[in-house]
């Protein structure tokens, strides 16, 4: 048996085709595109800020996008950040900062994160079980 292709299969395939390069298109907005779509999340309340500082937001991102500033980093510019964030500590609080960040792994803790940022903040707790003095 051979398929043959018909108009309406390569007419469904044609707007499949359509529609993804929509979806790639609609990602790859220009800084103008994406302020407008930010302003009017600010207008209709779904950004959950003040509405002066979400246009203040939404202008400054316009800007440092324009002049390219706005990129998303690698996953290991973030862990190296986390890590430099955690080096102005010292002693314990150091080792409990890279544990709640993920940079140092401990199997006798366990990190959990809650909240968000539009929220108000991320809380992250780390339970460490020690175990009793031996008598």
């Amino acid at each position: 048996m051979r398929f043959r292709p018909t108009a309406s299969a390569l007419r469904g395939t044609l707007i499949a085709a359509g529609l993804a390069l929509t979806g790639l298109a609609a990602t790859a907005q220009t800084p103008n595109a994406t302020y407008q779509a930010e302003r009017a999340r600010c207008e209709s309340g779904a950004s959950g800020q003040d509405l002066a500082a979400c246009r203040r937001e939404a202008g400054a991102a316009q800007d440092e996008a324009r002049r390219g500033n706005l990129t998303t980093p690698a996953p290991g510019q973030q862990a190296g950040n986390a890590t430099d964030r955690c080096s102005a500590l010292s002693g314990g609080a150091r080792e409990d900062c890279l544990k709640r960040s993920g940079a140092a792994a401990d199997p006798k803790s366990t990190t959990t994160s809650s909240g968000s940022v539009q929220g108000g903040g991320i809380i992250r707790e780390t339970v460490t079980t020690i175990p009793a003095p031996a008598r």
